[in-house]
């Protein structure tokens, strides 16, 4: 793996051994992420999955510490959420509780000051973007969308409404704008719930709205065309309160 401009951007080998996976928002939904894992015979020796952010928030506070906990996997591999740095943004004095607790991180009111940190500084060694691969068969993850090549997005020179629309950009899922057309390899996105998995361009929408009720949680092989989902009521039924993450 290396690392560019202050691991703004990571990059990592293709997996030559296993399959690569991409996971949806989380938002501590780790029962349906236990039971998808199950589903695909997850390899933890040779299988890696990458996930496009948004760990924490709109769950409990059991739920979004042990989606936190994914973070120290050694096949778990996370870009930075929105959430995750509304999250950084409270520990470092930048953002007043109750604005982060407006949108999801009530689950935190209990956490001391001092843990939020500890958190707030494992959250900020997250990258924005990681690469997998290269040539035809490489793709990238982020957590909302990029308008730019590769080259731009490899460069990790992101000025701020550029990194604002990493993190909180709607323009392309929510249609207002035309699709870039720019020399960009299949880039998996989240942050934006939609029904089913969608691809415009070459970014794809894997967020399917796991917190919400009648919500999914997805996860995709990249470069294939299989896809999974469950909800967190699909997945207790069928017994991932008893599935110990690998």
């Amino acid at each position: 793996m290396t690392h560019t401009s202050d691991a703004l951007v990571q990059h990592h080998a293709a997996n030559l051994a296993g399959r690569d996976f991409v996971v949806g928002d989380l938002h501590g939904c780790v029962e349906a992420l236990r039971y998808l894992l199950r589903e695909v015979d997850f390899d933890t020796a040779h299988d890696r999955l990458f996930s496009v952010g948004d760990l924490v928030d709109r769950g409990d506070r059991e739920q979004c510490e042990q989606a936190l906990a994914l973070l120290d996997k050694p096949w778990f591999h996370a870009v930075l959420g929105n959430h995750e740095d509304a999250l950084c943004a409270v520990a470092e004095g930048r953002m007043p509780r109750h604005r982060w607790y407006g949108i999801g991180g009530g689950w935190a009111q209990s956490v001391p000051d001092d843990v939020l940190v500890r958190y707030a500084q494992r959250l900020r060694q997250l990258p924005l973007v990681r690469v997998v691969g290269e040539g035809p068969k490489r793709f990238n993850i982020i957590h909302a969308e990029f308008f730019g090549d590769d080259a731009a997005l490899d460069s990790g020179q992101f000025e701020p409404d550029v990194r604002e629309r990493l993190l909180w950009g709607r323009d392309l899922v929510l249609g207002a704008g035309e699709p870039p057309h720019f020399a960009l390899s299949l880039t998996f996105c989240g942050h934006t719930p939609v029904r089913e998995v969608r691809q415009i361009g070459s970014q794809v929408f894997i967020d399917t709205g796991a917190f919400i009720t009648e919500g999914r949680l997805t996860i995709v092989e990249a470069l294939t065309s299989r896809v999974w989902s469950a909800s967190t009521v699909e997945a207790l039924a069928h017994g991932a309160a008893a599935i110990v993450l690998p």
